[in-house]
């Protein structure tokens, strides 16, 4: 749970840079790319973070301008990288808008009432894990997984 933004806000820009990378490796020919049929893919995977982006943003108060969620994603991964760094960006600039006191306040979350800093720190968790899961994909696809938090058995 966050109780100062600019903790917020450092680790923000540390996980989205992360995911953005991963994000960027993805190639247009391996968006359908699943663990197995009926899976998640690359494509809905990186789509799914920015639109979920903007659902957290909803929840925690802040405007952050995300697809809705019945939006087909783009077959374009450039589309996808635009549309997250957007998401990105105005997470860093919303965030400024918020007071320490802020994140102490409760908020409706996904499943009811949570306290605004610890929907916050979900947001993190959340990219995270769909992260962890589209570096999985991206070595399964034969391409190339990005140093996140640290080398890549690639970089070594």
């Amino acid at each position: 749970m966050y109780r100062k933004v600019e903790d917020f806000v450092e680790d923000w820009t540390v996980s989205a840079a992360g995911t953005l990378k991963v994000i960027k490796a993805i190639t247009n020919d391996k968006l359908d790319q699943a663990i197995e049929e009926g899976h998640s893919t690359l494509g809905w995977l990186a789509w799914h973070l920015v639109g979920a982006a903007g659902a957290y943003g909803h929840f925690a108060g802040v405007q952050i301008p995300a697809p809705g969620r019945n939006d087909p994603a783009p077959t374009d991964v450039a589309e996808i990288v635009q549309a997250y760094e957007k998401v990105a960006d105005a997470f860093k600039a919303e965030a400024a808008k918020l007071t320490d006191d802020m994140l102490l306040e409760e908020v409706t979350g996904f499943v009811g009432p949570t306290v605004r800093g610890k929907l916050l720190r979900g947001l993190i968790d959340h990219q995270t894990h769909h992260r962890g899961q589209m570096t999985v994909l991206l070595r399964q696809a034969g391409l190339t997984v990005p140093g996140i938090m640290g080398p890549t058995k690639e970089m070594q």
